[in-house]
């Protein structure tokens, strides 16, 4: 994917993975097949592995640079991991060679000024840290980590998050927990700024507090949009949640304000799981929205 320019800043995906992920029927448990054939563009190979018939699945950071910045937009799964539930075999102990693209896009890990985690899971906070001599020690030493005060609660401070998915204490003891033991992290509110132009929008649903980070410069708009929308065929049913969302009801009002606020400010969606192009712009239509992959 080329990079993107949005005004004064530039916008560049770094890519741990891009593998064939879930089956669409156990990633969305309302699944119906006959979408495919309502909408071909879903099973173009971008997006559907036709020989497993599974759902391809990126795992990257969003790399936004300007006006003095270096941000990451979630760090996915890191290298050397445990990963005890059975769902997440595939992301143990990864030797991906993240940092390497990385540096090949121009940043070392002392170039970050700013590391966004939209929320705490497994895939968005792995390459928080890294391991060394045996410690987890933060991957971007100079950054300011930024959660939502919501999330951080829900996960850390006695929230219903471990509740729910005991499995999650390991990613927070290896991924979350040295960060703000090292006094990284700054909690963030609904509407708060990072910057001028990049803005923190609550999205709840899929977890309790997370956010999207809006982008705005010079007319025009982004927005890392996580996990709120986790595949293309989303647009074309927001009702249907995947699995892993908390609160299913709340996620689908939150999919829904998103799609009709980004078709509204024709903003490019950039989610964190779209296979090949990996973003694009939502179009109204009769009953619904359309999507509009970016050109290659």
């Amino acid at each position: 994917m080329p990079d993107l320019r949005i005004g004064d800043f530039s916008v560049a995906r770094i890519e741990e993975m891009l593998t064939p992920g879930f089956a669409p029927d156990f990633l969305f448990p309302d699944y119906d097949p006959r979408i495919l054939e309502a909408h071909p563009l879903l099973t173009q190979p971008g997006f559907r592995d036709a020989a497993s018939g599974k759902l391809m699945s990126s795992m990257h950071a969003w790399l936004v640079r300007g006006r003095g910045l270096t941000l990451l937009v979630d760090t996915g799964c890191g290298n050397a991991k445990k990963r005890s539930a059975p769902a997440f075999q595939r992301f143990v102990d990864l030797d991906t060679p993240f940092l390497e693209r990385l540096a090949d896009a121009g940043v070392a890990p002392d170039d970050v000024t700013h590391v966004v985690n939209t929320h705490l899971h497994i895939d968005h906070v792995g390459w928080n840290t890294r391991l060394e001599s045996g410690r987890w020690i933060p991957a971007f030493p100079r950054a300011r980590y930024v959660w939502g005060a919501v999330e951080t609660a829900h996960w850390l401070d006695g929230g219903a998050g471990l509740a729910a998915q005991p499995e999650a204490t390991e990613v927070l003891a290896d991924s979350v927990r040295p960060i703000r033991d090292a006094g990284l992290v700054d909690l963030v509110e609904d509407g708060q700024s990072i910057a001028p132009g990049l803005t923190m929008r609550v999205a709840p649903g899929h977890t309790a507090g997370l956010m999207a980070l809006w982008l705005e410069s010079q007319g025009e708009t982004a927005v890392f949009c996580t996990d709120v929308l986790h595949q293309p065929m989303q647009i074309y049913r927001p009702d249907w949640n995947s699995r892993f969302c908390e609160a299913p009801d709340v996620a689908r009002a939150t999919r829904a304000q998103l799609l009709a606020d980004a078709a509204e400010r024709q903003a490019i969606v950039l989610p964190s799981h779209f296979g090949a192009p990996h973003g694009g712009r939502i179009l109204r239509r009769a009953g619904g929205y359309a999507f509009a992959p970016l050109a290659a």
